[in-house]
């Protein structure tokens, strides 16, 4: 079938096999070209199909020669539907890592319930013994506790009070005003529970008990601080708290990890083009001026650049892992530099509809999203007709 993209307001309903696979392709090749990393053997990566999760998967096995076990849940084509992303970006991650004789298997399915987990640990168990590092990088709105049995949703709200400042429409380049309502009620407590640092901890106990974490075990979940004028509704607002709850979880971890002497860290990442981060208002906006700003410096990083640089002179230099006062990874360092945040600012007061195009890289902002689909990645023949039938070789469907 040709496949093209297929738009619903945020969401891209169509993914392209071939496109995913060059992503991952072209993802691959820079992990290699930037040399080896003395880095773990044995990876898990819960959260494994796209963005930073995704990143840590092909950084592990190609830059460190990691054996990989991936869990995620994504759902599989049918005939004449394609499958989401994630998915294709999997099977495009198994098929070159066992071309290059690299162990990889993946687990798809709802990495929050007590099945997967278990599922996980007896593939960990039968094919590997132990691990020695645990990615978590789950990104869901939604999650069901599975000791519980609550179903709770997550929210992006301001605390306290309306917020209310400038947001675009990345298809169209309208710059707009928005505002966001402050949240009410138990938005607060289901965004921790959905988004907070519980189920890692839940992840971590599993593996422990279980015996699966090798002595020394690190592991590493993903979180994200900002600038200023995302402030309110991020970092201040309800996710902000789950940040803050996931942060200080990663002491709880190091802490039960420590006769075994394993550690857990939040690493603090850059903004980027994600799924999430183009249905949060204002974010679109701070995305495209930023880009254009770290790009004209030189300094400006993808999710696999972020990733590399935090394996290579973070998490394995040879030497203690280098935190902020808060015990995290700052790996948003550059993003956050004064001048360039200056400048950021700077232009955020600019911003109109009609000068976006000059001042911001929302074609940079806009070609980042379709690639996340697999569109509009150079190399790829999106005319030729395209078998949406992929399989993913670890999973029996």
């Amino acid at each position: 079938m040709i496949i093209e993209p297929r738009m619903r307001g945020f969401i891209c309903l169509t993914s392209q096999p071939k496109g995913c696979e060059q992503n991952v392709k072209n993802q691959i090749e820079y992990v290699k070209s930037k040399g080896a990393i003395d880095g773990a053997k044995k990876v898990l990566v819960i959260g494994a199909s796209t963005g930073f999760g995704l990143a840590s998967r092909i950084t592990s096995a190609f830059g460190s020669n990691a054996a990989t076990i991936g869990v995620f849940f994504e759902k599989g084509p049918a005939p004449g539907k394609t499958a989401s992303p994630g998915w294709y970006n999997s099977a495009a991650f198994e098929k070159e890592a066992h071309k290059a004789g690299l162990y990889a298997k993946s687990i798809n399915g709802d990495a929050f319930s007590n099945e997967i987990k278990q599922q996980t640990i007896e593939l960990i168990k039968e094919d590997l013994g132990q691990v020695d590092l645990v990615i978590y990088s789950l990104a869901s709105p939604v999650r069901t506790n599975p000791k519980t049995g609550i179903t709770h949703r997550s929210v992006l709200k301001p605390i306290g009070s309306t917020f209310s400042n400038k947001t675009v429409d990345f298809h169209t380049g309208k710059v707009s005003e928005v505002s966001i309502e402050p949240c009410g009620g138990d938005d607060i407590e289901n965004t921790i529970a959905v988004m907070g640092g519980e189920d890692w901890a839940m992840w971590i106990d599993a593996l422990k008990e279980a015996n699966l974490l090798a002595p020394g075990a690190t592991t590493v979940a993903y979180s994200y601080i900002g600038p200023k004028v995302t402030e309110a509704v991020y970092r201040k607002g309800t996710i902000g708290r789950a940040k803050d709850h996931l942060e200080a979880t990663a002491f709880e971890i190091t802490k039960s990890l420590e006769e075994i002497n394993g550690k857990a860290f939040v690493s603090v990442n850059k903004a980027l083009v994600t799924q999430a981060s183009s249905a949060i208002p204002v974010i679109p906006l701070y995305i495209s001026l930023l880009y254009k700003i770290m790009k004209e410096e030189g300094i400006h990083e993808g999710c696999i650049e972020q990733i590399q640089r935090l394996y290579a002179d973070r998490l394995f230099n040879g030497t203690e892992v280098p935190t902020d006062e808060k015990g995290r990874i700052r790996i948003d360092d550059w993003e956050l530099r004064d001048d360039v945040q200056a400048k950021v600012a700077a232009l955020w007061e600019e911003a109109v509809t009609e000068n976006l195009e000059e001042i911001g890289d929302l074609e940079g902002y806009r070609k980042d999203f379709y690639n996340l689909f697999g569109f509009e990645v150079a190399g790829v023949d999106y005319q030729a007709d395209t078998n949406e039938m992929v399989t993913i070789p670890s999973i029996s469907e």
